[in-house]
């Protein structure tokens, strides 16, 4: 069976390749290589999230960038927002380092903390101010189904859970998951077929 990105020690050959890409009026710059996700763009379902997260309403703490890959989100996110400090968690270790990487040649090393993490196993009882992910839907849905789930237990009270999903890569059952998870769930932007549900915490 091919090897896919939720892997977290890729043996595909490499293959680099360094590219740019505007997000937020901001023209970035990012290395990828095989065997990690969405490797020669930034993927549409993650353009659609980007526009539709709202941040001016995120209470204070740091973002968390959840499956992040090779960094996209957290680094257009710092640009945007200099004052903001982010975590980009991501189980592929080649992802992760090529994070580092974009991170450091975009000017947002200083706001960007990458930590190699399935889920949120490496992140200990850390609480966000938001989370964002394009979860991972070749991994499996118990996968995404607990980082969705597993999103309460890190998040501070008002802070929000930001996804995008394919309608047809489950979008409705994970709306469902998240109104049963939250109470609350919402859809905030649909575009060519992705979703962007977002719910809020409530909790203390």
């Amino acid at each position: 069976m091919a090897e896919h990105y939720y892997t977290s020690a890729p043996t595909t050959a490499h293959d680099e390749h360094t590219w740019d890409f505007p997000l937020f009026d901001n023209n970035l710059k990012f290395t990828t290589d095989a065997g990690v996700f969405s490797k020669t763009t930034v993927d549409y379902g993650t353009r659609v999230m980007l526009t539709a997260f709202d941040y001016k309403k995120v209470p204070a703490g740091e973002i968390l960038d959840l499956g992040a890959g090779y960094g996209p989100v957290a680094i257009s996110l710092a640009k945007l927002l200099p004052d903001r400090h982010f975590v980009a968690a991501e189980i592929n270790q080649r992802a992760a380092e090529l994070s580092e990487r974009n991170a450091l040649q975009n000017g947002v090393a200083d706001q960007i903390k990458v930590i190699q993490s399935d889920r949120y196993q490496a992140l200990g009882n850390a609480k966000y101010a938001a989370i964002l992910t394009n979860p991972p839907v070749r991994a499996g849905k118990q996968i995404v189904s607990d980082m969705l789930a597993q999103a309460a237990d890190h998040l501070v009270p008002n802070g929000t859970l930001t996804v995008v999903l394919q309608k047809k890569q489950g979008a409705p059952s994970a709306k469902v998951l998240m109104a049963d998870t939250f109470g609350n769930v919402e859809v905030i932007a649909k575009d060519k077929g992705y979703y962007i549900l977002e719910s809020t915490y409530l909790g203390q």
